[in-house]
């Protein structure tokens, strides 16, 4: 199984449009085949370092094909670039990690 985490280094005030795009993706992820678990939320920090990325969401792919259809859905594509438009830096205030867990 590969979970799927993205940490977000997003600009002040993106709020409101940040929960339309985590519902979105949401749903999404819960129509694909081998996908499933979104769960998305702020970033409490609590060990001190990560305060760069307030916020983030993850789930589960049950293999690399199935994180693959869901990289090259156009959903999660067009979702993408609005994730980038909030973010500092752009696509680098994007902090991406595959985790291939046994289970």
């Amino acid at each position: 199984m590969i979970r799927h985490v993205v940490m977000l280094n997003l600009r002040p005030h993106v709020q409101a449009p940040l929960g339309v795009v985590m519902g979105k993706l949401a749903d999404l992820v819960e129509q694909l085949e081998g996908c499933d678990n979104f769960v998305f939320g702020p970033n409490r920090d609590f060990e001190q370092k990560s305060p760069d990325y307030p916020y983030g969401f993850m789930f589960d792919a049950a293999d690399a094909g199935s994180l693959a259809a869901y990289a090259e859905h156009p959903d999660h594509k067009a979702l993408g670039a609005r994730l980038v438009a909030m973010c500092n830096g752009g696509a680098k205030g994007i902090m991406v990690y595959d985790l291939e867990i046994a289970t």
